[in-house]
């Protein structure tokens, strides 16, 4: 195999007969599995639809065009609601995930032992369930409607806010805190002049991206009865109303297209 020498030249180096052996063995497995998987697949599929898929969606693009723009004056108050549920989510998640990042980083928690581990579970629960998980789980629970999106989209962010927020915190300059705890300074004290001024900028780019994604998110909740402009496209691809649906469908693009902008030109500002 090729090898880089000191001046920059490659050079061959004839492997032994273990790492060719292991090399084979490793190609040999990956080849098993991908045949196995593809007879898994082979025997799980309807090779007549998969064939036919190429017609029915062209059918299918027909259907959609012309838009009914009509139907826009029924789309504002469920993407008020979506705006609604993704940004109050996100605070809500917010204000949860920031004191969880404290106890979550070693070098803030109260207790290595017993605090920090639960805050890590805290942290890998919210993120180990989608949002749409949560959101179904939700309407069971609270029943359907905006509150269960909110709640799902707080859930779901809690995980994402507080792992990067923790692990910013971890990175912090020690120095800087030593500094502020050989004045005499508190514990309080310590956390608002010496941890807090280092991380207020990632902390503040971390939600702004949070929220960018939950506004995507926040639109297909209504799928499960959640609440927001995913119960429009629900009911209107129920009953096959396809002009409908894409006049839903360039909604939600120029909407994820604003706040990413706006996402954007906050991270800008901030950072």
């Amino acid at each position: 195999m090729p090898v880089t020498e000191a001046s920059g030249v490659k050079a061959w180096q004839r492997r032994d007969r273990r790492q060719q052996f292991s090399i084979w063995l490793g190609w040999l497995i990956g080849g098993l599995v991908f045949v196995q998987s593809w007879r898994f697949i082979s025997e799980h599929t309807i090779w007549e639809f998969a064939l036919d898929a190429p017609a029915q969606a062209w059918d299918l693009m027909v259907r959609m065009v012309p838009p009914r723009w009509s139907y826009m004056e029924r789309l504002w108050v469920p993407l008020w609601d979506t705006i609604n549920i993704a940004t109050i989510g996100t605070l809500l998640g917010i204000i949860i995930a920031f004191p969880i990042a404290f106890l979550a980083a070693r070098n803030t928690t109260p207790s290595r032992v017993l605090v920090r581990p639960i805050a890590l579970i805290v942290i890998v629960s919210s993120r180990s369930i989608n949002s749409l998980i949560w959101a179904l789980l939700l309407v069971t629970v609270v029943g359907p409607g905006v509150l269960a999106g909110i709640l799902a989209i707080a859930l779901r962010s809690i995980g994402f806010i507080g792992k990067l927020l923790y692990e910013a915190i971890e990175e912090i300059d020690a120095v800087q805190v030593d500094a502020i705890v050989a004045t005499g300074a508190s514990r309080p004290q310590q956390l608002a002049y010496g941890i807090l001024p280092q991380i207020m900028p990632a902390f503040a780019g971390i939600s702004v991206y949070r929220w960018d994604i939950n506004i995507r998110e926040s639109t297909v909740l209504g799928l499960v009865g959640a609440g927001g402009i995913g119960l429009q496209l629900n009911a209107s691809v129920s009953k096959l109303a396809w002009p409908e649906v894409t006049v839903i469908f360039a909604v939600i693009f120029v909407t994820v297209i604003i706040s990413e902008w706006v996402s954007a030109r906050v991270r800008h500002a901030i950072i």
